[in-house]
């Protein structure tokens, strides 16, 4: 396990969801993303607000915007980096689990 995927192994999954969404839209609510993401709001707060405070994100609101629950989200240079750590890292688990599955499919054939 690398420094990087141990730092973040606590939330990394949902850390990945998150930055994966931010990445593809940048003006979000959080309510709307925490329905999306099957999250609670309270939950997705505490996410984004761990992932703005380890430098990952960036949040502004819209000054002009009357609905004052939209923000923008921008994934930092280190976001980007994290982000694409995790999905490596997501891959690799995923990639494994699968070799097992077919080790046990093939093991149970042979019986």
């Amino acid at each position: 396990m690398s420094k990087q995927e141990n730092k973040y192994n606590e939330n990394s999954q949902e850390y990945l969801e998150i930055l994966r969404h931010i990445k593809k839209t940048e003006e979000l609510s959080q309510r709307n993303l925490a329905k999306t993401l099957g999250f609670s709001l309270g939950k997705l707060n505490y996410l984004i607000r761990a992932l703005q405070k380890k430098g990952l994100i960036k949040i502004e609101n819209f000054k002009k915007n009357p609905n004052k629950s939209k923000y923008l989200y921008y994934l930092t240079p280190k976001g980007l980096t994290v982000k694409t750590t995790l999905t490596l890292n997501f891959m690799e688990r995923k990639l494994a689990e699968y070799d097992d599955l077919k080790k046990d499919l093939e093991g149970e054939k042979s019986e």
